[in-house]
C-alpha cells in the first residue's frame, strides 16, 4: 500500500554524495517519502514517468541534460509533479528560467533543512491539489515505479588544446577526469596526440592496445571490444584510451575513423576528456569537431596568447561557436603583469578559469604518474580544477538551452575540405 498522506520525493542529481546528503536530510520528516534518486535528467524524465512523484528536488547542472530542460519536459507530460531547482548558482536568470519551464521554487545548494523542507511542503500541497483536481491515483506497488531507467544518455566530449606546447594540456585533461569522475559519473580520456602521447605515463599505467585498435573497427564497435582496448585507472576509474607504442602507428587512423570511435563513446561515458597535439592535424581536427566543448588553454608567455590569438582568429573564419571555447589560463603567477583580465579583453573573450602556478604540488605529481585530484583538494590549484569543472558544467547548461537557430554553426567547422 501507498501512504497517501507523504508526500513522494524524487532526488536529481548526479552526484552520488549530494544525493545521499539530501536522503539523510528528509529521513527523519514524517510527512516526507523519498520514493527514488535518479543520476541524469533523462532518467529523472523517465521515472517521473513511472512513480509519478508529488515533488522532484532538480539539480541543474548534469552531464546529459540540464535540469531546466528536464523540468520542462517532466511538466510537459505531467502537470501534478511540481518541481523544486537546486543550484550552486544563485543567478537571478536561472531563477527566471527555472520559473518558465514551471518550477515551483528554486533553492540554492547547500539548502537548510528548513528551506527545503518548506519548499517541498508547499510543491506538495499543490500536487495534491492538482491530483485531486483530476482525480489520479498513486502508482501501486508493483507498477513499476522503482525502476531505474536503462535509457542511455549521450555523454559529453571535452577536447583540452592549445596552439602551443608545453601549456600543461596534458596534466590539464587528466586532473580534469579525476575532478568530473564520481560513483555514478563515467568518464574516459582520449589521448589525442597520436606520436608522442603521455596520458598513460601521467597515470602510470601501460596499454598494449590503443585508439588504433579502435579505429581500425570504427563501423562495428561493441561494448566487450571497447572494454578489451581501454585500460582501468585503479585508483580512480577513469577508463583510458591510450596513444600508440610506435609513433609510426598514428598514420593506421584518420579523422573519419576518430569521430566515429568518439560518436560511440558517447553512449558509454558522461563525460569524455580528449588530450590533444597542439598540431591542427586529422585528429585535432576531428576532435574539435566532435567536441561539446572546447577548452583552450594559454599561459602567461607570450608565444601562447599570440598563438591563442591566431587560433580564435581561425574559430572566427570557420565560424566556430565562441560560446563552445571556454578560455582557461594555466600556471597563473601573480607577480607578472600580463593578468587573465587584460587578456580577455584584448581577445574578447574572456578567460574562464585561472589556474595557479604551484610547481610543488604539479612536477611531483607528474614523476609519480599520481593526478594531485586524487589527493588533497584544498590545495588552491585543486581549488582551481573545482572550478573548472563547475564552470564546464554550467557552460553546458547555457548551451543546452540555446535554440538550435542561434547554434546553425556548429557542425563540421574544421575538418579539410
Amino acid at each position: 500500500m501507498v501512504d497517501s498522506d507523504k508526500i513522494r520525493v524524487l532526488i536529481v542529481d548526479d552526484i552520488a554524495e549530494t544525493r545521499e546528503n539530501l536522503r539523510k536530510l528528509l529521513q527523519f520528516e514524517k510527512d516526507v517519502e523519498v520514493i527514488g534518486v535518479a543520476r541524469s535528467g533523462r532518467e529523472a524524465i523517465e521515472q517521473s514517468r513511472e512513480s509519478k512523484p508529488d515533488v522532484v528536488l532538480m539539480d541543474i547542472n548534469m552531464p546529459d541534460m540540464d535540469g531546466i530542460t528536464a523540468t520542462e519536459m517532466i511538466r510537459r507530460n505531467n502537470t501534478i509533479t511540481q518541481i523544486v531547482i537546486l543550484s550552486v548558482q544563485g543567478d537571478p536568470n536561472y531563477m527566471r528560467r527555472a520559473m518558465l519551464a514551471g518550477a515551483r521554487d528554486f533553492l540554492t545548494k547547500p539548502p537548510a533543512i528548513d528551506e527545503l523542507t518548506g519548499a517541498i511542503r508547499r510543491a506538495g500541497k499543490m500536487a495534491r491539489d492538482e491530483r485531486v483536481k483530476v482525480g489520479m491515483r498513486l502508482p501501486a506497488a508493483g507498477d513499476g515505479g522503482s525502476a531505474v531507467s536503462s535509457l542511455v544518455s549521450q555523454g559529453k566530449i571535452i577536447t583540452v588544446y592549445s596552439p602551443k606546447g608545453g601549456a600543461g594540456v596534458t596534466t590539464l585533461a587528466v586532473n580534469l577526469a579525476m575532478t568530473l569522475r564520481n560513483e555514478d559519473t563515467y568518464v574516459a580520456i582520449i589521448d589525442g596526440d597520436l606520436q608522442f602521447g603521455d596520458v598513460a605515463v601521467f597515470l602510470n599505467e601501460q596499454s598494449k592496445t590503443s585508439v588504433v585498435d579502435l579505429g581500425a573497427r570504427a563501423d562495428e564497435l561493441d561494448p566487450e571490444f571497447v572494454d578489451e582496448v581501454m585500460i582501468t585507472h585503479a585508483a580512480s576509474g577513469v577508463k583510458i584510451l591510450s596513444a600508440p607504442d610506435r609513433p609510426e602507428e598514428a598514420e593506421s587512423i584518420n579523422g573519419e575513423q576518430f569521430a566515429k570511435v568518439l560518436k560511440y563513446l558517447r553512449q558509454m561515458f558522461a563525460y569524455i576528456i580528449i588530450d590533444t597535439d597542439s598540431a591542427l592535424n586529422d585528429i585535432t581536427l576531428s576532435a574539435l569537431d566532435s567536441s561539446d566543448l572546447v577548452i583552450l588553454l594559454t599561459t602567461q608567455e607570450i608565444p601562447a596568447i599570440k598563438n591563442c590569438r591566431l587560433f580564435l582568429d581561425l574559430a572566427n573564419a570557420m565560424k566556430l561557436d565562441r560560446r563552445r571555447i571556454l578560455f582557461v589560463m594555466n600556471r597563473f603567477d601573480k607577480r607578472i603583469g600580463i593578468t587573465p583580465e587584460k587578456v580577455g579583453e584584448s581577445f574578447k573573450q574572456p578567460i574562464a578559469t585561472v589556474l595557479p602556478f604551484d610547481e610543488r604540488v604539479v612536477i611531483p605529481s607528474v614523476n609519480r604518474g599520481v593526478p594531485f585530484m586524487l589527493g588533497d583538494r584544498t590545495k588552491p590549484i585543486s581549488k582551481g580544477f573545482l572550478s573548472l569543472a563547475e564552470a564546464i558544467r554550467q557552460r553546458l547548461v547555457e548551451l543546452s538551452t540555446v535554440p538550435e537557430t542561434a547554434d546553425a554553426n556548429n557542425g563540421k567547422k574544421f575538418a579539410k575540405r
